[in-house]
């Protein structure tokens, strides 16, 4: 028994997952950056964080077998499979000034952060979460480039839960970049019922 969830265009969810349960994120169309955000079920202070994730597996990509980890560096989350193994563990969310910074356009123009805080019922100063499927290229000299998703339709990752979490996850909002292949389109999650 599973549960489908479409998440449209340039807005966001949230899902209460049980330890156990399989999470299936997927890129409908390709090329779809997914903001991906958890926190422990019942206890908002303790959620996904993305530089416990690099400290614990010593690595800024996240690949099968891999762990997510929570702040107070317990297992949230496994990566089970995927099929892409492009992801980012860096950039925060999207956001107003984000969009005013880089295109002078922030002012009303949708975003992950509210997205999931909306989704939430938060007010998170600050999300920083898993950017399923976003190309951010790591050069030798240290500087970084977002460069357009090689997730293709129907790519998919699966995740399982490690403890009962709440996600909150938006179909990111940057259509003005090579972010998105400068384009927003909805993905699909399905949690498998334990």
């Amino acid at each position: 028994m599973s549960k489908e969830y479409i998440i449209p265009a340039r807005s966001g969810i949230k899902i209460d997952v049980r330890q156990g349960q399989s999470i299936t994120v997927i890129d409908i169309e390709g090329g779809q950056v997914v903001d991906f955000f958890a926190e422990v079920n019942g206890n908002a202070n303790e959620f996904l964080s993305t530089g416990v994730t690099i400290d614990c597996n010593e690595s800024l990509k996240l690949n099968a077998g891999n762990l997510i980890y929570t702040n107070l560096y317990h297992p949230m989350m496994e990566v089970v499979s995927d099929d892409v193994g492009e992801h980012d563990l860096i950039h925060p969310c999207c956001r107003p000034e984000m969009y005013d910074f880089f295109y002078h356009n922030g002012e009303g123009h949708p975003n992950c952060l509210d997205n999931i805080n909306k989704a939430l019922e938060e007010k998170r100063a600050v999300i920083t979460p898993v950017n399923l499927f976003m190309h951010t290229k790591i050069n030798i000299d240290g500087s970084i480039s977002v460069e357009e998703p090689i997730s293709k339709a129907g790519d998919k990752i699966v995740l399982k839960a490690l403890m009962d979490i709440t996600l909150g996850v938006a179909a990111c909002s940057v259509s003005e970049s090579k972010c998105n292949n400068g384009k927003c389109s909805p993905v699909k999650i399905v949690i498998d019922q334990d």
